[in-house]
């Protein structure tokens, strides 16, 4: 009977300790996108991403952030739980040479609960 209690109290304290962190409540990765919508062609333009997400805990963080232009891999940030981002909420920024109108897509994704999916935005080249 006693061995019966202690695993008890032992899952009810877990249970508490879970409910009572961010995990429980969180959500997932999602990303915005700012970025000029119309560019001479050949022009650099800047890219900023703003990256939120509820936590940022050695158990639940932004596992990765990528940008693509036109369905290419253009930036990358891999995360750990030895390197996570500086924050829940942060923004990278890269630069970018455009020669061709597209599209950029930028997502982010958490270790535990996914992506909200791709954030999306044009760009049209002016030639």
């Amino acid at each position: 009977m006693n061995h019966q209690k202690i695993i008890y109290y032992f899952i009810s304290l877990l249970l508490m300790i879970f409910l009572s962190t961010n995990a429980a409540f969180a959500d997932k990765a999602a990303v915005s996108i700012e970025a000029p919508t119309a560019v001479a062609k050949g022009s650099e333009i800047t890219i900023r991403l703003t990256i939120t997400h509820s936590a940022n805990s050695y158990f639940h963080y932004v596992e990765w952030v990528r940008v693509m232009m036109n369905e290419k891999e253009i930036a990358r940030w891999d995360y750990s739980r030895s390197n996570r981002p500086e924050n829940a909420t942060f923004t990278k920024e890269i630069k970018y040479t455009v020669n061709e109108s597209g599209e950029i897509k930028a997502e982010a994704s958490c270790n535990i609960h996914g992506s909200k999916g791709p954030a999306i935005q044009k760009v049209l080249v002016k030639e």
